[in-house]
């Protein structure tokens, strides 16, 4: 059964989806990358964020950009900060065995010292299926298999030597050893936000949920949740509910909007799909944005910065969110 903490798994979330960086060579990619997980460490990101992809996807940079394998990339950064969740946005399914992924993530927690989080969602990037070799089945497929995932993760957190005789996925008295450090397991975050088929799933299996879109669809999002959860009996104050976006924090309004367009044209959007996507604006206008999503029922957001290799727009972002988080003013009323 997920866990039935009802204190917010996360509040505030720093994604790092980008690893190329200005005047940094492949030598030095992991040492910039464990400098901006320390810096949102210490200026007030409660999680560390990566996307689990092969290939670089297009809304963030070109399809040969350089892209680390997640969970290695986890477990180092594990060794280099000590107070971080870390976690991905999100694994899927079809790209490890489950059985696998349970151990992995359970050696993260283990690693980390109860640090991990384990996101999962159905999987959506045939492009890169195709050229590592995955099978990239049908969307009912996928969520079958999304299903067994998350009783067979759920199971090895939580049972000894679990068997599960799935219709795509199988365990047979497996060991998990050394067992998680997190009481009860890893939460599991699902990702997506399909009304059908995710958020039931998320409603019977998941501890977090994450979103996209504006304070409308987030309101609409969180009800849905809130829905699914009453219909099967469970109380959906157990559920964290995030939603992921981008972040633009100006010292200014006139720097705010300068970047605000930078952010755009690099993540080759116009200013309407921007302004749905992203938060930006100077400290008070950013504050107000954020106030606006947790009044629509969010528990905690998480951000990417297009610039995170910048550690002075990190510390600043984190700075500028997390002494809002400090004083209350990111609590929900």
């Amino acid at each position: 059964m997920p866990t039935s903490a009802r204190e917010p798994i996360i509040r505030l979330g720093l994604q790092i989806p980008s690893f190329t960086y200005p005047d940094v060579p492949d030598d030095r990619l992991f040492e910039r990358v464990a400098e901006i997980a320390r810096t949102a460490e210490e200026s007030g990101f409660d999680s560390v964020w990566v996307m689990d992809h092969f290939y670089q996807i297009p809304t963030v940079g070109r399809r040969d950009e350089p892209m680390f394998d997640a969970y290695l990339l986890l477990g180092a950064l594990a060794a280099v900060t000590s107070r971080v969740k870390l976690a991905t946005m999100v694994t899927g399914v079809t790209y490890r065995n489950p059985a696998h992924l349970a151990k992995l993530v359970t050696g993260l927690d283990v690693l980390s010292c109860g640090r991990a989080i384990l996101g999962i969602g159905a999987a959506w990037n045939d492009d890169e299926h195709r050229g590592m070799g995955f099978d990239f089945p049908p969307l009912k497929e996928r969520f079958e298999r999304l299903e067994e995932a998350l009783q067979i993760c759920r199971a090895m957190f939580t049972q000894d030597a679990p068997s599960f005789q799935g219709t795509h996925y199988r365990i047979e008295s497996v060991l998990n050893v050394p067992r998680p450090v997190t009481p009860g397991g890893p939460p599991i975050l699902v990702g997506g936000s399909g009304e059908r088929k995710t958020i039931p799933l998320l409603a019977r299996y998941g501890d977090a949920s994450n979103f996209f879109g504006d304070v409308d669809t987030i309101r609409h999002k969180v009800q849905v949740v809130e829905n699914a959860c009453e219909a099967i009996g469970r109380d959906p104050a157990e559920i964290t509910k995030t939603r992921l976006g981008g972040i633009v924090v100006g010292k200014t309004q006139e720097d705010a909007e300068r970047r605000g367009q930078e952010f755009a044209r690099l993540r080759g959007m116009d200013e309407e799909r921007a302004r749905w996507y992203a938060v930006y604006g100077d400290r008070d206008e950013v504050g107000e944005q954020v106030q606006a999503y947790l009044d629509a029922g969010l528990d905690g957001m998480v951000f990417n910065l297009h610039d995170a290799w910048d550690l002075e727009r990190v510390a600043l972002t984190g700075e500028v969110l997390g002494r809002l988080l400090h004083v209350g003013q990111l609590a929900k009323p």
